[in-house]
């Protein structure tokens, strides 16, 4: 499910976007841009999944951590920053105020939940396949005029990820593990039953985590403990 400020598109908005952008450059000098009265809640995208399959009125209880999962590339660790902190609590108090009841660090619970904080920045290599090609494109190079240049046949690209997200685990359910359980059987692993990701400018503001995760539950109306 995807939720933005009206209806979200699929990804491929993104190509579109620039693409449009790219064409309509000339054109600023003389028009307003559309971008000029957007502010950071207009950028926000809330996607929540969950598994059909699940009755969710099954789950009584729920487990959360005070301290969120701060996700690194490939590296994990705790944080309780005084906005993850508040993020924590505003998830739980939506939780309870739809049944379910926090259970104390270490007491058995139906569902657990993990709230993380992604950060996570890749750099890569690209080839670009035109390089050194358009000079003779048209019979050979224009000197000063040549209309591009490329200085290597090859270009770096970093990419930068950073979002919330909310995970929630089936512990009710839990499959049984004894020493000779393989961990890389599926059927030996908990079970994803919800998963929500919020992305955008100020989401990491404490001012906005009232409201964007008041959003994500307002579009996960299946998440109840009694029906």
């Amino acid at each position: 499910m995807f939720m933005r400020k009206g209806k979200r598109q699929p990804l491929q908005w993104l190509a579109a976007v620039a693409v449009a952008l790219s064409l309509g450059a000339g054109l600023s000098a003389c028009t307003n841009s559309a971008t000029n009265d957007l502010g950071p809640e207009d950028s926000n995208v809330f996607i929540t999944n969950y598994d059909r399959q699940v009755d969710f009125s099954q789950y009584k209880t729920f487990s959360l951590p005070d301290s969120v999962l701060v996700e690194s590339n490939d590296s994990y660790g705790q944080s309780a920053q005084p906005t993850e902190v508040q993020f924590v609590n505003r998830v739980a108090t939506e939780l309870t105020n739809r049944g379910f009841t926090r259970t104390a660090a270490g007491q058995a619970a139906d569902l657990g939940v993990v709230v993380t904080r992604v950060n996570n920045r890749y750099t890569g290599v690209a080839a670009n396949p035109y390089a050194g090609y358009y000079g003779n494109y048209w019979g050979g190079g224009f000197g000063y005029y040549d209309p591009f240049y490329y200085p290597s046949y090859y270009q770096y690209y970093q990419v930068s990820e950073q979002l919330w997200r909310i995970d929630m685990v089936d512990l009710k359910n839990r499959p049984i593990i004894t020493p000779g359980t393989n961990p890389n059987d599926p059927n030996s692993q908990l079970k994803v039953v919800y998963s929500a990701e919020l992305r955008g400018n100020g989401i990491f503001d404490s001012a906005s985590v009232e409201r964007i995760i008041a959003n994500v539950f307002s579009q996960s109306p299946y998440l109840r403990a009694t029906r």
